[in-house]
């Protein structure tokens, strides 16, 4: 049964469209705005979109150029829904990558038509990949390691999974005033497994979601404990992917976790990276004031890296900037790293914004950094990830 999104604002046209579709056993999911439909694409990923041109805030355009530029939902079919007549719009429709068009008012002959035209063209052109490219992306590790992180998490509820704390450092006076949370995954069959080798899969499925979910819950779970133990002075970094960040109850998980456990919001510290804010910078800066309002702290993670304009930054409703650690290895001996990295910091403290550089890993990249009045650092210099236990007797002692 094909899974079809209609993202569509006019709520009769709407209804009509799903009742007609699930009257011909298709699965349906509706979509108000062109906002949550680019949310429920990315977190359902049907197997068509039919979305409506027009529509206030985020239109049919804007839709398709967010979802062409995800990878999970680059090659959806997509169907757009108007009630123009210009060959222009159209074209220029098609040129951004739709499928086909649909002009309103339409007949239910046609409207299934097109439907059923494009899943069999789809269908096709899916049969026809080449068999190199399909064992490329299907290797047979990662269809193991697929099916291994489907079970880690429906069957064994997560327990292969820990999250590690990796300190920051203020460099003025050597204490550890916050922590990176890194999540590691010790799957039976495939040994310890990190982040870059898993989290792109789990993007690709869906399951990005609940892990996200269930990091958030227990990282502001072992802050309580922190807290509870009498430490006090520590504010925990924790990395979003694009997705759970789209999520539609996103900020309303945040909040429930920091009040289930009694704590301040700024015990946390959300980390962004360039790319992502770069997607959708109107919607990205609206949830990000948001959560700034609600008293949560934000970083930018791997600055430099991405391919942000500095034109944004000063809009950029942040706390902290992290540079990278591609800048920060050998600093000190590289005159390019130098001159960028010692640009980095002045311009974050022109925005009143703290520094942490990430990576570092030898005394003269410190040297440099404290010469240079960067806030913090992270890196092997000082202490590696370590379990929330090793973490915890690193910290009192």
């Amino acid at each position: 049964m094909a899974k079809i999104l209609i993202i569509e604002d006019e709520e009769a046209v709407r209804e009509n469209i799903l009742d007609l579709l699930e009257a011909e056993d298709f699965e349906t999911i509706g979509a108000a705005n062109g906002r949550i439909g680019v949310n429920l694409a990315i977190s359902e990923v049907p197997d068509l979109i039919l979305c409506d041109m027009m529509m206030p805030q985020l239109d049919g355009y804007g839709v398709l150029i967010i979802l062409r530029q995800n990878p999970i939902t680059a090659t959806i079919p997509f169907i757009f829904l108007t009630a123009k007549s210009a060959k222009s719009d159209f074209r220029q429709g098609m040129n951004m990558g739709a499928d086909d068009y649909i002009t309103k008012p339409f007949t239910r002959a046609e409207l299934l038509s097109a439907i059923i035209n494009r899943l069999e063209k789809h269908a096709t052109l899916k049969r026809h990949l080449s068999p190199t490219s399909v064992t490329k992306n299907l290797s047979p590790k990662m269809q193991l390691l697929e099916i291994s992180l489907h079970r880690a998490i429906k069957q064994h509820n997560f327990k292969e999974f820990e999250i590690y704390y990796q300190p920051i450092i203020d460099i003025a006076s050597g204490k550890i005033v916050a922590a990176e949370s890194l999540l590691r995954w010790q799957s039976p069959e495939l040994g310890l497994i990190y982040p870059t080798e898993f989290i792109s899969l789990a993007e690709s499925t869906g399951l990005i979601v609940p892990i996200g979910k269930w990091v958030l819950k227990n990282v502001c779970k072992q802050i309580k404990g922190w807290r509870d133990a009498g430490i006090y002075s520590l504010t925990v970094a924790v990395n979003l992917s694009v997705i759970e960040f789209n999520q539609p109850d996103f900020i309303h998980n945040i909040v429930n976790f920091i009040a289930m456990n009694n704590l301040e919001p700024d015990d946390l510290e959300l980390e962004l990276t360039e790319s992502m804010i770069m997607q959708d910078v109107n919607s990205a800066i609206a949830t990000m004031s948001k959560l700034q309002s609600l008293g949560i702290n934000i970083a930018i993670d791997d600055f430099g890296t991405g391919y942000s304009s500095l034109i944004y930054l000063k809009n950029l409703p942040i706390n902290t900037l992290k540079i990278d650690r591609y800048f920060i290895h050998n600093v000190a001996n590289d005159s390019q790293k130098s001159a960028i990295t010692q640009a980095l910091i002045q311009m974050a403290h022109n925005l009143n914004l703290d520094v942490i550089a990430e990576g570092v890993e030898t005394e003269s990249e410190l040297a440099f950094l404290r010469q240079h009045n960067c806030n913090s650092m992270q890196g092997f210099l000082f202490s590696r990830p370590l379990p929330a236990a090793e973490f915890e007797n690193f910290l009192l002692s």
